[in-house]
Formats: C-alpha cells, structure tokens, sequence
C-alpha cells in the first residue's frame, strides 16, 4: 500500500551544477568502474525487461537492474563498501610511507604487512557491512561490524564468514552507528560508513561512485534502447539514490528523467526532509522488513543531489512486499529478489493503482521505468520462508 506522496517543488531543473559535482561527478564514476571491473570475480550484472509486469500495470517497459549475483555477496553495496576499503588503505599507505603508492601494488601484496595493521570499521543492517568486510578480506586488513538488535542473525553470520568481529548492540541503526564511531575514535580505527554528516564526506563520496558501476553498466547495456522515463530509487539514508540520481541528471541533463525516491512507511527520513526542505531525522518506532530501508537520519551528501534532483518522494507499507518478492521468483527469467529489492517494483505498482499520483508523476502507458533489484536472498532462510509462504 502507497501510505503517502509528496511532489518535491525545489527541484532543479537545470543543468547539474558545480556545487553537486564536487559531491558526485561522471569522473568520480569512471574511475571506480575502472578500478572495479578489474577484480577477479568482476561480472556485469544483468539488465532484465519485465514485459509481462510492466503490460500488467499499464506501462510501457520496465527495466530492472539484478544485484543479486554482484562479488557472490547478493547486494549492490558489494560495489561501494568494498571500492571505499580499497580507497582508505591506498590513502593511508601513501600518508605513512610518504611516497606515491600504486593500487597495483595494493592488489600484488607489496604492503600487506602495513595494511594488516589497520582496522576498518563501520554500522549495517547487513549488506554494507558484509562489503567492508569483503574489502578488509580482499585487501588485508581487519575489520569491525557493528549491528543493531533487529539485524538477522544470518546476516551476522554472512559477516563473520568474511572474518569480520560482529558486535551487536541495544538499539536501531542510527544508534548502533553512534557506537561505532565512538569505538573508532578510541581505538583508532577507520570508519567506512555509506552515510555521510558534517565532517565526514570523503569516504562516502568514494561508495557512491562505486555504486555507479551500475549506471555505467545500464548505459552499455541499453545501447540503442530508448532511456527510462521514470527512475524508482530506494530511499535509506540517501546515498544510494543521491548516487544513481546524479549520474543519470548529468549524463543525461535534456532527458527529464523523472526520479521517485520509494521509503518504508516506518522509515520516512527523505520524505520528511523534503517536506521540511531541510534535512530531518525520524525516530524509528518499528522496523520495516525492507532492512535495508530501516534508516532514520539522512546522509549529508546523498540529501545534497535528492534535494535538488528528485521529483518525488513517496512511503510504502510493508504489506505487499512478500507478494512482490514472490511476483519476481516466479518471472521468467526468475529472479532472486530479496525484502528491499522490491520498494522500487512496489513503489510504481501502487503509484499506478492511485490514479491521482499516477497523473502527478506522469506515470503512463507511454512510461519506460528503470528499477533496481539492490539484494537478492541475503538472508536465505528469510527469503526461503517468504517465497514459499502460502
């Protein structure tokens, strides 16, 4: 169920200015991509069209971006939280030897003592986490998770396969993400975190660059195909969206591309924020299923491109989302689609069943949408449980 919309006034509708740049620039994403798709296990993921859905509900494509496969690790964080380990160690070698460091001698082992002495550290609700631990992993250093009391214990253990510590703490996410950087100021670790605040920007600039491997691999794999219309983006903080939003504003500044920010009904952070024009936390009462939505204060950079970018913003119950997550199981081709992959399919679902928010975001037969499966079964014994509920 659609619980609430709002239409954002303050968009910008010119081209996509210097101040957002420094925040988040095509040469920022050019860069990760490169760096990214040298990794080993580096494979694009792929772009499905949903005919049969999109003929169902009245639009004419939809496009839909499957993470589900991305590093073995089932989550578009893979690309952000790992690329932003890798960023931090190359920036901490080359301030402790004083001397330029190659990433390639990152990747052959040169400085594996050095790096084997710093700790990364940062809050999840599991994804994120289980890429930073992947990056320490991959890259030889140690890490520190930090999870709230609702985080899954298949989640954690996801995490502790990577040989991360977990530590479970009293709380939701924005409190469990508190403790960890009082942790880290004590002990001289390194926060890796997705969201960005006030004196903190430089290492979340580097994972939503890093997330925007998807918008250099959607462009490729579009080729000749007519661009979407309409972008649904999961809401979170707003690093995610921020990033994907940015790219596609300034690849593509004369398209007016529509991009609708989907949040859980229990987590409305950015719709607040856009309705107070500023940036407002919320107190989150009760967890969403959608863990990965379950975040209460905005991130700093990511409000600074959805603030200006974003058309809409809109809430969703949790009520249909098992629904959805079996609607794509049973697509063919089917596709692995865990709790928050599905905001986005949901979010234009009820958009088109309420005819009033249909018309205000322009949302019709003529509509190409692009959505973002951002997980697949992160939690498998969820997901099994859900998928074969009856």
């Amino acid at each position: 169920m659609l619980t609430e919309h709002f239409h954002n006034n303050h968009k910008d509708t010119g081209y996509y200015s210097n101040a957002l740049r420094y925040v988040l620039n095509l040469e920022n994403a050019a860069s990760a991509f490169a760096e990214i798709k040298t990794w080993e296990r580096y494979s694009e993921t792929p772009l499905h069209s949903l005919d049969l859905i999109a003929n169902d509900i009245g639009v004419k494509n939809i496009y839909y971006k499957d993470e589900s496969s991305r590093f073995g690790l089932g989550s578009f964080k893979a690309l952000g939280g790992t690329y932003g380990v890798l960023k931090f160690i190359h920036n901490a070698l080359q301030k402790e030897i004083k001397n330029e460091v190659s990433i390639q001698d990152i990747h052959e082992g040169k400085y594996s003592e050095q790096i084997s002495k710093y700790t990364v550290t940062t809050a999840t609700d599991g994804n994120h986490g289980r890429s930073v631990a992947f990056g320490a992993k991959l890259f030889g250093c140690k890490c520190q998770i930090y999870i709230h009391s609702k985080v899954s214990s298949g989640r954690q253990k996801a995490m502790e396969a990577l040989e991360a510590t977990v530590i479970r703490t009293i709380g939701n996410y924005d409190e469990s993400l508190q403790i960890c950087i009082d942790d880290a100021k004590r002990n001289n670790w390194h926060v890796i975190s997705d969201t960005s605040y006030k004196g903190y920007t430089k290492y979340p600039r580097y994972i939503m660059a890093g997330y925007n491997v998807m918008a250099e691999e959607i462009v490729g794999q579009l080729k000749d195909q007519p661009l979407p219309t309409h972008v649904f983006l999961q809401g979170g903080v707003g690093s995610f969206p921020g990033a994907i939003c940015g790219y596609f504003w300034e690849k593509f500044p004369n398209k007016n591309i529509k991009f609708i920010v989907v949040e859980s009904e229990h987590a409305p952070c950015l719709i607040r924020s856009a309705q107070n024009n500023q940036m407002t936390s919320v107190n989150i009462k009760k967890e969403t299923m959608m863990a990965g939505l379950s975040c209460g204060e905005p991130s700093f950079l990511g409000w600074e491109i959805l603030s200006k970018g974003v058309d809409d913003f809109i809430t969703i119950s949790d009520a249909s989302v098992p629904e959805s997550m079996r609607l794509l199981a049973k697509n063919k081709p089917s596709i692995e689609a865990g709790e928050s992959s599905v905001a986005g399919l949901e979010g234009l679902m009820q958009a088109m069943n309420n005819k009033d928010v249909a018309e205000k975001i322009k949302l019709n037969s003529n509509s190409i949408v692009l959505l973002f499966g951002t997980e697949g079964a992160t939690d498998p014994e969820i997901y099994d449980a859900i998928i074969n509920a009856t």
